[in-house]
């Protein structure tokens, strides 16, 4: 396994696997040793944040020196074990696709010569993976978006975008938990909530989760907004 440790200012450390593309091994590792590093409960350890192919390790130096943390990581590096099966969930996102809260759907489908009907029926069919949560709390990464639907960012991103809107940049797809700015293709929206600051567990999806989309109508959009929500449409 090739890995490299590079500081990252006074008080990280950064653990970066080989990576080719984004690979379900590489993202995997990243996972493992997150997990790892969290169950070690290590004093002086703060935080830790995935990405696609490295791990940021934030500690305080106060408590524990550098030599010492990245002496814990090597030795956490070779307890991974890629052979054991992640403890997963398998969630089913419900998208009302196009309309006014997928407004690039069209543009997407053009940019393909596909019709829009080809594009939700090609992004549904796959089972993606989490690979890290982030850019804003609960944002979803996901890999295993099919190169047929593969469009790159907007060259102006949006200033506001829905909670919920559901999201393609380049190879990768994802779902914005709340308003927030964003340049990501919007080709759909789910009225399941992901963030939720008042909940024991405040995000939906965790690294490591399985996620399917499933297209719904309208009105099935605006029932589970009024049973979530107890509010209106959106549209």
């Amino acid at each position: 396994m090739n890995v490299t440790f590079n500081i990252a200012g006074d008080q990280s450390i950064l653990v970066t696997f080989s990576r080719q593309h984004i690979r379900n091994e590489t993202s995997k590792s990243v996972r493992k040793l997150a997990e790892l590093v969290e169950q070690k409960k290590v004093v002086g350890m703060e935080e830790v944040i995935l990405g696609y192919s490295s791990l940021l390790v934030h500690y305080n130096p106060m408590k524990i020196t550098y030599e010492s943390m990245l002496q814990i990581l090597k030795e956490l590096l070779q307890q991974i074990d890629l052979s054991k099966r992640e403890q997963t969930n398998q969630v089913e996102i419900p998208v009302l696709y196009g309309g006014a809260l997928g407004p690039d759907l069209a543009d997407v489908a053009h940019y393909h010569n596909l019709s829009e009907e080809e594009v939700i029926r090609i992004h549904t069919t796959p089972s993606y993976t989490v690979n890290f949560l982030g850019f804003t709390p609960g944002f979803p990464f996901l890999s295993g978006l099919s190169s047929k639907i593969a469009t790159p960012r907007l060259a102006n991103p949006r200033a506001r975008i829905h909670a919920g809107s559901v999201g393609i940049a380049n190879n990768q797809t994802g779902i914005y938990p709340v308003i927030s700015p964003g340049g990501w293709r919007l080709i759909g929206h789910t009225p399941i909530t992901l963030y939720d600051p008042q909940r024991n567990n405040p995000f939906l999806l965790s690294p490591g989760d399985r996620v399917t989309f499933k297209a719904i109508t309208k009105e099935e959009h605006d029932q589970l907004i009024r049973q979530q929500q107890g509010g209106d449409s959106y549209i």
